[in-house]
Parts: structure tokens; C-alpha cells; sequence
């Protein structure tokens, strides 16, 4: 996922002051994000204990790719409003872009400890563990994820990816297939089964996945269509 797209991801999903409503629809209308952070600064200045304005011009920080600027408004944001849950969660999937995983751990576990039921919590810090290996704690978060919103595709098809990872690819299979019941036209999830069956040695199958995630705009890799190719003898 591209580092603007996932930070849009974000925004699109909270609700702050209409201060920043309007300056986030300036910035979608003109592309001006400078515009935007003029904005929250000027907000700022005016009150300096505005953990919004912080936390609104982090998101346009992290949007234009400079995190570390994100991140210390953000932290800002943080020491304004210790309880300012999506400043942690935004906090830690910046951390993530940096590639600082256990920093993003942190600010995800406090993001949960404040509000337990935060699903995206679960499922990014779940992410991380899967990046870092950690197959089972990666699971037991996803798995935690799906039980406070049972509709999130997002997290089956994690759940997928890391047990194809453990070889688990019957269990991969099913978390794919219930991320496409959720959402019919989640690409990933099809190349995600189509490697399952792969992995399955059920190759006509897979290459049904392939063609379908293709058909949805997928770029499948250029190596796992050779490597499929060549075991299917198509």
C-alpha cells in the first residue's frame, strides 16, 4: 500500500474538528497540503493546547511522507490528551512506515489498552508481529480483531497471509474465501487463495484466483506466475 493511500485510509475513517475538515477538503480540491499545515498552524498559534491541530497537521505530515514531523505532532497531540487513542494508533502506523516496528507495538498496545475493542489496532499490531515472524501472536491479534467486527475483510485476509506463512494453507484458504464473501472485488484476497491452492498443489485452482485477481487490476508477480507455470506445465 502506497504511504499516501494508507494515511488517506486513515483520515477517511476519523471524524476531528470542522477546522480540520476544511482544511482536509482544501487540500483534496487543490492538492495544497501546505496550505493545510498553514492551517493547523495558524490553530495552533492561536490556542497551543489544541491536541486536534496537532494531530490534524500530523496526518498532513504524514501524507507528504515527512514522518518525523508527524510524529512529533502526534506526540504533541499525546502530551496534550494522554488519552488521545487514534493519535496513538496514527502514531504507531507511522512508526510502521519507518520501519521502528517495535515503537508502532507500543503506541498500538496503548491504543488497545485505552479503547479495547479497536479493531485496526489489533489487526495493524498483528501486522507487525507477522513482519517480525511471530506468526502466533500475529494470529491471536487478527483473530481478536475479527471478534469486535466479524465484517472486517482486512483481517481475514491477513489472517490468511500468516497462515500460509506456517503452511497452515486450508486455513489460509477459508480466511480468504470469508474476506471475499465480505467484499467480492478484494483482489488481494484472490491472489492470496490462488498462493493457498499453490501451496495445495491445486493448481487449476489457483490459476482461477490468479486470472480473477488480474481481472480486478492485480499486478500478480512476475516470479509466482513462472513458478505456477512451470508446476502446472501450462
Amino acid at each position: 500500500m502506497k504511504n499516501s493511500y494508507k494515511y488517506m485510509m486513515v483520515i477517511s475513517t476519523i471524524i476531528i474538528s470542522f477546522l480540520f475538515s476544511y482544511a482536509y477538503a482544501q487540500q483534496r480540491q487543490n492538492d495544497s497540503y501546505d496550505r493545510a499545515i498553514f492551517d493547523f498552524t495558524k490553530t495552533i498559534e492561536i490556542n497551543p493546547r489544541n491536541a486536534e491541530a496537532y494531530y490534524g497537521r500530523g496526518l498532513v505530515y504524514g501524507t507528504k511522507g515527512q514522518y518525523n514531523q508527524a510524529i512529533s505532532d502526534f506526540t504533541k497531540a499525546i502530551e496534550i490528551n494522554p488519552r488521545y487513542t487514534e493519535a496513538y494508533y496514527i502514531r504507531g502506523v507511522t512508526y510502521v512506515e519507518k520501519g521502528q516496528y517495535d515503537q508502532a507495538i507500543s503506541d498500538f498496545t496503548k491504543a488497545i489498552e485505552i479503547n479495547p475493542r479497536y479493531a485496526d489496532a489489533y489487526n495493524n499490531r498483528g501486522f507487525i508481529y507477522d513482519k517480525k515472524g511471530q506468526y502466533n501472536q500475529a494470529i491471536s491479534n487478527f483473530t481478536k480483531a475479527i471478534e469486535i467486527n466479524p465484517n472486517y475483510a482486512g483481517a481475514y485476509h491477513n489472517r490468511g497471509i500468516t497462515y500460509g506463512k506456517k503452511g497452515q494453507h486450508d486455513q489460509a484458504i477459508s480466511d480468504f474465501t470469508k474476506a471475499l464473501e465480505i467484499n467480492p472485488s478484494y483482489a488481494e484476497a484472490y491472489y492470496g487463495r490462488g498462493l493457498a491452492h499453490y501451496g495445495k498443489k491445486e493448481y487449476d485452482k489457483s490459476w482461477k484466483d490468479v486470472k480473477k485477481a488480474q481481472s480486478l487490476g492485480y499486478q500478480i508477480p512476475i516470479e509466482f506466475l513462472d513458478q505456477l507455470r512451470k508446476a502446472s506445465g501450462r
